[in-house]
């Protein structure tokens, strides 16, 4: 791995969090991910299932973990399972977890290898009652493939049809959406790479570049910044491309007059940061785009103030909406007509802002989290408003990744990045 090892002393607290909330005599399984063909012998690289990654910090294929509070045996109350290392797969394909090194990096004193998993899982499971599946449950998850999960669960139920089961997943919503502050330093080095990285496209970007040069430009920031590379899909949408939400194309050439909206961040050891800026290809904010500009900047900042503990998710958004209707009244883009005829379940504003503000961010860009429930300390959200104007070829958004505190407003990890249109101008223009 390109970054630093993580102290074991962070999974050793997040496995502790969700063996609290486990039913008595209760035995919860995970799984690593596959690593998945691409036709002949290419594989997509490997991204490690983040659950398993939360609950271990083992980052390696073939990898299961056991958590089973009230075994018997004290030494199986957590194991971990990693494939069998040796000289040849060192030569192949480079150095595998061993077992010593397993337990420095998960914490956990019980290692095994994943050829013995099925003997210690049957003599584990005689003494458990209750057996946790970790399904998918995330709001946003499409899945279609079958995961390594889906097929353990699957083997499971045939081999032990007398067990309870139960759910992982809304344990693992509870305690992940509260960060730790191992957690919160991980993201703020993946907001300063971020960071390096836009400033770098700021000198960079002139009329003529292309977009995928623009993409370019900020993977060779990250990489050499201990990152994989970008946290999710590069966006970078220069002129009208700004106005299809999740253009990732990235192959047109930047003219002098138009914007580029450019949604692109950094991971770092799997966390994700989240960062959308708005640029001028010629360094110059014409009138009306500085003005649309500062209205989607002024959302954002009444928008954040708003994220304190007992905030709800969807009164929030509710909220945020009124303000973008404020402005875009301003803007002249809606007038009072539109607002006082607008169908409520979808109001006049989202013809111009038709995307959520907010959503938990952390190991997944749209991270897990609890969202019927009230904010606490320690989540980490985006705040990110825009506003897009097809018949003018301009889309404006502006996204920042923040932590909301026990009081006050919410701790941005993306102070440091320039936004305001004058930092931008400067910086294009020096």
């Amino acid at each position: 791995m390109k970054y630093e090892q993580i102290k074991s002393s962070l999974f050793i607290k997040n496995r502790k969090k969700f063996m609290a909330e486990m039913l008595p005599n209760s035995i919860a399984v995970f799984n690593s991910n596959d690593i998945y063909p691409i036709g002949a012998d290419s594989t997509l690289p490997f991204e490690q299932h983040r659950d398993l990654f939360y609950l271990s910090g083992a980052d390696q294929e073939e990898t299961m973990l056991i958590l089973f509070p009230d075994a018997v045996a004290e030494k199986h109350r957590e194991i971990l399972f990693v494939r069998e290392t040796n000289a040849h797969i060192a030569v192949w394909e480079g150095e595998k977890l061993t077992k010593e090194k397993a337990t420095e990096v998960s914490g956990i004193e019980t290692i095994y290898w994943l050829q013995d998993f099925d003997k210690v899982f049957f003599d584990l499971m005689t003494e458990a009652e209750t057996v946790y599946f970790n399904t998918n449950e995330h709001y946003r998850q499409a899945v279609e493939t079958q995961t390594r999960e889906d097929r353990f669960i699957i083997d499971c139920k045939q081999k032990f049809p007398a067990h309870r089961v139960a759910k992982s997943n809304p344990i693992l919503q509870k305690i992940r959406g509260v960060k730790e502050p191992e957690e919160i330093d991980l993201m703020q080095t993946a907001c300063n790479i971020t960071d390096k990285g836009f400033r770098r496209v700021l000198d960079f970007t002139k009329p003529g570049v292309w977009e995928y040069e623009i993409e370019a430009e900020l993977l060779h920031e990250f990489i050499r910044n201990r990152s994989k590379g970008f946290a999710y899909s590069p966006i970078i949408a220069s002129g009208n491309n700004a106005n299809v939400l999740h253009y990732v194309e990235n192959n047109q050439q930047c003219k002098s007059g138009d914007l580029i909206l450019m949604d692109t961040a950094a991971e770092y050891a799997n966390y994700s940061s989240d960062l959308t800026r708005t640029i001028p290809v010629n360094g110059k904010f014409t009138p009306r785009q500085k003005e649309v500009y500062e209205a989607v900047l002024r959302v954002k900042n009444e928008a954040t103030k708003m994220l304190v503990p007992g905030t709800i998710w969807a009164d929030y958004h509710v909220e945020c909406g009124k303000l973008m209707t404020s402005e875009l009244l301003g803007l002249g883009l809606l007038d009072k007509v539109d607002v006082q005829n607008e169908n409520k379940d979808w109001p006049a504003y989202k013809k111009y802002f038709m995307h959520g503000t907010s959503h938990h961010i952390g190991l997944n860009t749209h991270d897990y989290g609890e969202l019927k429930k009230p904010m606490e300390a320690n989540m980490v959200f985006t705040v990110e408003p825009g506003i897009y104007i097809p018949e003018e070829k301009m889309g404006i958004r502006i996204e920042d990744d923040v932590v909301i505190q026990e009081k006050g407003e919410p701790f941005n990890l993306m102070a440091n990045i320039p936004i305001e249109v004058e930092e931008i101008e400067e910086l294009m223009n020096k």
